[in-house]
């Protein structure tokens, strides 16, 4: 037969309880951290720069240069456009 489960006291009933509020408080705490918008920032701002790090700099920590040459080239051509098409447009 099942062994029947010894009756609880009211203590142990309310020291229970007691420790679930304070477990559920921690949760609830944790999760509105974790939602509040300046934690999501920080995160969204640290995969950023890693991503950044990883895409200019290898395992070792050497720049990449030809990565960084392509983003170079390609910030110059922007501006050599940008230059274009205000002389372009601004004559006087």
């Amino acid at each position: 037969m099942a062994d029947k489960p010894k009756p609880r006291s009211e203590k142990d009933i309310e020291a229970d309880l007691s420790a679930t509020r304070d477990r559920l408080a921690r949760t609830v705490d944790q999760l509105t951290f974790r939602a509040s918008p300046a934690e999501l920032k920080r995160r969204q701002l640290e995969k950023l720069k890693a991503k950044g790090n990883e895409m200019a700099f290898d395992a070792q920590g050497q720049p990449r240069f030809d990565r960084l040459a392509g983003a170079l080239g390609g910030v110059s051509g922007m501006a050599l456009v940008v230059g274009t098409m205000r002389r372009v447009f601004h004559k006087r």
